[in-house]
């Protein structure tokens, strides 16, 4: 369970041969402070523990004692302790796009957690709107330095991002993005892409504003709005028209940073290029790709990876099936028809998302039950599929619908492997198979 308390912090786990351990700290030991600081979370554990001469004030139980610890010493660079989750703040908003809000019944209890905490922007990029921020939390990130952080923007119009945000008490967006910036905090921003909303002039102020704050504003993102078959709020899609605008818009932007600072600042979502059928730019056109964890780059990654990935040499009878989402299929499929080309028999297969709906085309929201419905009757035991990580729960094999890749195996009857989303993960799968063949001739050679 999470903490239910700020006041210190509750040790989940000890490494083997730590200072930690070294010092007699044990699982469920209680950390009140470091050198005199009360310690809140993992970001107080980081930032006051990175000292050679720790003292630390700890709670067993009723009991309380202090722990000195000599870091340069040991050599080592942490303390060796792994904390309980912190209770995550969650959102207050009432968004007319929120995610979701559009998800249907059924599903894993974390996946309708509305995050809206700061420190998750801080440890793990996930975006937040600063409405529930308050002046001792700001203070805090600027004292720690905890940057870059990831910032939904939507509008910087007050009225018009507050009726998105279905909250008319939000403050004033600019304001906290001033205070971060004058206390040189970076930030990357994103704007989900309403139609009727903040596209077109407001879009376009919005972009504006925002570039007054670079460079502590690195980068700003525009995606549509995504949307399921199961929303209550009425709200038009991103069509094709929406996205070849917005994409102007962005353009004329890109122009204009990339002549002043050599950089684009400015991104849109690779699927906003897919909806308006245009070609996806060149790599070269994301920087350093800033927001790829946001689909920003994604698609121009894969491409120029594919053109250098050395493609395998191999010959083998064994029918692939590589897996993905509708939006990605045309991509996929290219660069499965190079592979032909040398000797492997392997198709792209586009699933389409049957439980959040048509319009979703991402693979990263496919289903288990998606796979099955798709592909049942298609395949057969002497076959293989191939699906990307990124439909599955990091570090776990288990679909959005709990289903897992043995359950999804076992019920299509056929052999699934699991790889990176990149041409170098699905070419490692022949490799691995050429190699695997390579050793069981050798063997046979030796009977």
């Amino acid at each position: 369970m999470p903490q239910k308390s700020n006041s210190c912090v509750e040790i989940e786990d000890v490494l083997e041969d730590s200072l930690a351990q070294k010092a007699g700290i044990k699982p469920g030991d209680r950390i009140i402070e470091i050198n005199g600081h009360k310690i809140r979370d993992i970001i107080d554990l980081m930032y006051y523990g990175n000292e050679d001469h720790l003292e630390l004030k700890i709670k067993r139980g009723s009991e309380k004692k202090v722990t000195g610890l000599v870091a340069e010493d040991a050599g080592h660079s942490s303390i060796g302790v792994s904390l309980k989750p912190f209770r995550i703040k969650t959102c207050r908003n009432n968004c007319i796009f929120c995610f979701v809000s559009q998800l249907p019944k059924g599903l894993r209890r974390p996946l309708y957690v509305k995050d809206e905490d700061y420190r998750m922007s801080f440890l793990y990029g996930n975006y937040v709107t600063l409405t529930n921020i308050s002046d001792a939390e700001k203070k805090r990130i600027a004292e720690q330095r905890l940057s870059p952080l990831y910032i939904s923007v939507h509008a910087t119009d007050r009225m018009i991002r507050n009726k998105m945000l279905g909250n008319a008490g939000a403050e004033d967006i600019m304001k906290g993005l001033r205070y971060f910036s004058r206390n040189r905090i970076k930030m990357h921003t994103q704007i989900v892409l309403c139609p009727g909303y903040n596209d077109g002039r407001v879009l376009q102020k919005t972009i504006s504003d925002l570039y007054g704050l670079f460079p502590y504003i690195m980068s700003i993102a525009v995606v549509p709005v995504g949307m399921t078959e199961h929303r209550k709020k009425a709200l038009n899609p991103v069509e094709k028209d929406d996205a070849a605008a917005a994409l102007d818009i962005i353009n004329k932007f890109q122009q204009r940073f990339r002549r002043k600072h050599g950089e684009h600042i400015v991104f849109g979502a690779d699927e906003l290029y897919i909806k308006a059928d245009r070609p996806m730019p060149p790599l070269k056109d994301y920087d350093e790709l800033p927001q790829i964890e946001n689909g920003v780059g994604l698609v121009a990654q894969f491409i120029s990876s594919a053109k250098k990935v050395k493609l395998p040499q191999v010959s083998t009878d064994r029918r692939y099936i590589a897996v993905t989402g509708v939006s990605f299929f045309p991509f996929l499929q290219k660069f499965c028809d190079r592979i032909k080309k040398q000797g492997i028999n392997i198709e792209a297969a586009a699933v389409e998302n049957i439980l959040f709906g048509k319009s979703v085309t991402v693979s990263g929201l496919l289903t288990g039950r998606d796979i099955i419905r798709s592909l049942s009757g298609n395949v057969s035991k002497a076959d293989t599929v191939i699906i990307p990580d990124i439909m599955l729960r990091e570090g776990d094999s288990v679909f959005l619908d709990d289903l897992t890749v043995d359950d999804v195996s076992d019920m299509l009857g056929t052999k699934i492997i699991v790889v990176e989303p990149t041409p170098e993960g699905l070419v490692s799968v022949f490799e691995q198979n050429k190699r695997a063949a390579g050793k069981a001739a050798q063997k046979q050679a030796a009977v």
